[in-house]
């Protein structure tokens, strides 16, 4: 037999031996092999995204980065740099390619490990869904009869898509898309070829050659893959030679957040996991859409903060952060202070402190170089260097405790000296010294037609505490429960014209044995007044006289239907005054009844959910409040059947699919309390004349709008201060106070002007909470036409005399109109004379009771 013959015997037999080894191998692994077909439907992992309800993104949550493309929307440079560095035969072989396999072999063979890796892409492909890296051959056995079945079920085109957005890249970065973002802050049609060739080169060991990680390491990787490009003729020499001396400059990116609203984003979080469960929520590439208006939710956001540093800025400075050297001020030599410094840093080394250095929220990092007479130069975090000038220093009165403050600086020399470490600010476009405030806020608005939440901020910055005050923190109320026992005093026949005894209550405490003795805040009192006027003046006794009117218990129980639970509010007098402990939502919910007509919606901020497909998963229900259901309830059954209420009823029926909010109160109730609280804002007359008076939310009358109605609050030892005011469209809550409900905001300078010593006040609703809610209704606002509470039925207007609240015929500034419930209008005309009721510690009850004086 001829060495031909024999060689050939020895080929059929080696070959014949070759596809048995692969048919017995293939039966011993089938049952363990998963099924391809499910690459079919496959759902890569995609975190979960939270946007405004304009679409602008707040949030993404999960633990895989992914921004899954289709290759039509990759570059094509991008495709053939990953084909030249991870399968040049990827269009050839059928999902293995023999040269490799055989290259590996022979390493096996020699070495009896698998060092060579020798996988396509589609093999690749196979281990990323189905297998573990480890590696042993009989995971690549696997591994190569998932490749040939992938190949024969997917097209070459299919099985690359899923690839560039299934491998794994580095820093939780799964596919193109993700990468390009994290490592460039870039879309994958945004990169540069040596950032193309920087990304397809993570493939061979993510965690390590990232440029993140270690810039030359990546940079190495990159200079073959480009070589690879080269051969394969992707790339030119000219093009080669630019992107091999391109640096490698880069650093994480997160998801292009353009509104920040994190509070919001962490409501978010927990009901979608709530709703889906953690696993699905962060993975199945949700998209959230909430009720969350964007630029209301940058104005809020704008306010809060602004009002926070006004309030800390009256409160004087508390130092500097640290200090880069030692500097003591010794004297002014012509009019320049002159300070004795030692081991004054080098710019190297200045630079390497201020790196080390945090700021936080729109505070930055600073060091001071030098200070003139009312001026300092400093240097910021990133090597800017700026000059503060007087107008930005000179509220740094030092601070000796909330209520106790050092005189006002003649210098710049007796706040800064050269060394101090600092954090600064921009208003105004001018810079300003400034510090992390230690004063907590709240600021909510919402819809009070469908309960939709249009902005919250929670805090000062949820990254120094993620603390939810609009939605955690029960807090004591003050008078903001006013309009509730106000209300509640119209259910028992007050009216807005009964008049109260405005004077000092002193009740003795048996079991206590001490006198009860409220007081106003101011303790200014009033004599006879009328409940219009004690609310807009915010009058605590007739607040408390209001309660013993109608009961503690009656109180509670209308308190009630404002969604406030029963263990919130005490059963005693201090219900009056605020004593009950609210959330700003609940308390925001709350006057949300009084600016709809009197129903109790529910606030809500997730609008809708949105899968990976595209499908709507989740469409919030509101409640609506139906103004004309409200009234064809309270028109009853005496109604006469016109046209127009058919029509009408028509159309109600239409709507029959929409939910709507319980009425918890009478339209004519809401309408009375919504009404008075513009007389907070509005007062009565002209009091700028001295004809009128003047109610705690003046101030907002620089709005300009007649359809502001609202209330201040403040607790005992201004410990809370709060305003919630509303017009038809937006009702808004904002408190101020410490996270620390002991601690009292205590007293400061009147106003902005710091050149000399003033009169120090009280912190208060009005000084302290209002502001914010003013700054961000100034932005707002605009955006809503003005629109007054529609009158409802059952409601009547008649002419009044102000000082008693009887009927009158009079048309000068002693009378004035007033709104009544059908049926509860005076009936009794004003006599030409009036006797003065003595100021005393009984209470002037009801109407009829002050009747009998007149």
């Amino acid at each position: 037999m001829s060495w031909v013959k024999k060689l050939f015997i020895l080929f059929v037999l080696m070959t014949f031996l070759g596809v048995a080894t692969i048919g017995i191998t293939y039966v011993v692994v089938k049952d363990d092999l998963p099924d391809v077909a499910t690459l079919k439907d496959v759902r890569l992992q995609t975190p979960m995204q939270v946007f405004t309800a304009d679409g602008e993104l707040i949030s993404q949550f999960g633990e895989q980065r992914r921004i899954p493309l289709t290759l039509e929307q990759m570059p094509p440079l991008l495709l053939e740099a990953f084909l030249a560095t991870e399968d040049t035969r990827f269009y050839e072989h059928p999902g293995i390619d023999i040269i490799g396999i055989i290259r590996a072999a022979s390493v096996v063979a020699t070495s009896g490990e698998l060092s060579q890796g020798a996988s396509t892409i589609t093999q690749q492909l196979a281990r990323n869904f189905f297998l573990s890296r480890e590696k042993k051959i009989i995971r690549k056995v696997k591994e190569i009869f998932l490749a040939i079945h992938i190949e024969q079920l997917l097209t070459k085109q299919e099985i690359l898509e899923l690839y560039l957005n299934k491998i794994e890249l580095g820093q939780r970065a799964f596919g193109v898309g993700a990468a390009a973002q994290v490592y460039f802050g870039k879309s994958v049609t945004e990169l540069t070829v040596d950032e193309i060739a920087i990304i397809a080169g993570l493939p061979k060991a993510p965690s390590i050659l990232n440029p993140v990680r270690s810039a030359s390491n990546a940079r190495a990787r990159r200079n073959v893959v480009l070589g690879r490009m080269l051969d394969t003729g992707a790339i030119d020499q000219a093009t080669y030679e630019k992107a091999i001396a391109a640096p490698v400059t880069s650093r994480l990116h997160g998801a292009q957040i353009t509104a920040s609203a994190p509070y919001i984003a962490e409501m978010v979080r927990q009901q979608m996991v709530d709703l889906f469960g953690e696993e699905v929520a962060y993975a199945d590439g949700f998209k959230v859409f909430t009720t969350i208006n964007s630029q209301q939710q940058a104005a809020a956001k704008q306010a809060l903060q602004q009002n926070i540093y006004d309030y800390d800025e009256r409160h004087g400075y508390r130092g500097p952060v640290a200090r880069a050297w030692q500097a003591e001020f010794v004297s002014n030599d012509d009019e320049s202070p002159v300070f004795s410094e030692s081991a004054r840093l080098d710019e190297a080394a200045l630079t390497q402190f201020l790196e080390q250095q945090q700021g936080i929220e729109d505070l930055v990092p600073a060091v001071v170089l030098s200070v003139a007479q009312q001026s300092a130069e400093v240097i910021l975090k990133g090597g800017q260097t700026l000059t503060l000038e007087w107008d930005g220093l000179k509220w740094a009165r030092n601070f000796i405790a909330d209520d106790r403050q050092g005189t006002a600086p003649k210098s710049a020399a007796s706040i800064l000296a050269p060394g101090m470490s600092i954090l600064v600010r921009q208003q105004d476009n001018a810079w300003r010294l400034s510090q992390v405030p230690t004063v907590s806020s709240a600021l909510v608005a919402l819809d009070p037609q469908n309960g939709a939440i249009r902005s919250l901020v929670g805090g000062y910055s949820f990254s120094q505490s993620q603390f939810n005050r609009v939605t955690q923190a029960k807090r004591q109320v003050g008078s903001n429960v006013k309009p509730f026992i106000y209300s509640a005093a119209l259910e028992q026949n007050y009216t807005l014209a009964s008049i109260m005894n405005d004077a000092p209550i002193h009740q003795w405490d048996n079991n206590a044995g001490i006198a009860w003795r409220p007081k106003n805040s101011p303790a200014v009192y009033d004599g006879p007044i009328r409940i219009r006027e004690a609310l807009a003046k915010s009058k605590n006794v007739v607040s408390i006289r209001l309660l013993r009117g109608i009961g503690v218990d009656a109180s509670i129980a209308h308190l009630q239907k404002f969604g406030f639970a029963q263990s919130d509010l005490p059963r005693n007098e201090t219900l009056a005054l605020g004593s009950a402990s609210l959330t700003p939502l609940e308390v925001v919910t709350g006057y949300a009844v009084f600016a709809n007509g009197g129903h109790l919606v529910q606030p809500y901020v997730v609008d809708k959910v949105i899968n990976a497909e595209g499908k709507v998963v989740y469409q919030h229900q509101p409640l609506l409040a139906c103004q004309a259901c409200g009234e064809q309830q309270n028109a009853g059954s005496s109604t006469e059947l016109t046209d127009a209420t058919v029509d009408e009823l028509t159309d109600l029926n239409a709507m029959a699919t929409e939910q709507y909010a319980p009425q918890v109160i009478s339209a004519q109730n809401a309408f009375l309390i919504a009404d008075a609280l513009k007389s907070s804002v509005w007062g009565g007359g002209d009091w700028r004349q001295g004809t009128g008076w003047n109610g705690t939310a003046w101030q907002l009358q620089s709005l300009k709008r007649r359809d502001i109605a609202g209330k201040t609050g403040t607790t005992n030892d201004s410990k809370d201060t709060w305003f919630s005011g509303f017009t038809p469209q937006l009702v808004v809550t904002s408190w101020v106070g410490f996270d620390d409900a002991n601690r009292s905001l205590g007293r400061a300078l009147w106003n902005a002007n710091l050149d000399r010593n003033q009169s120090a006040g009280t912190e208060s609703g009005a000084r302290t909470a209002l502001p914010a809610w003013l700054n961000y209704m100034r932005v707002v606002l605009p955006a809503y036409a003005e629109k007054s509470l529609p009158t409802p039925v059952g409601i009547s207007s008649v002419r009044i005399d102000q000082a008693t609240g009887l009927l009158s015929r009079r048309t000068d500034d002693s009378s004035t109109f007033e709104y009544f419930k059908l049926g509860t209008e005076p009936t009794q005309y004003v006599s030409g004379s009036v006797p003065q009721i003595q100021f005393g510690e009984e209470p002037v009850e009801k109407t009829e009771e002050v009747e009998e004086l007149f």
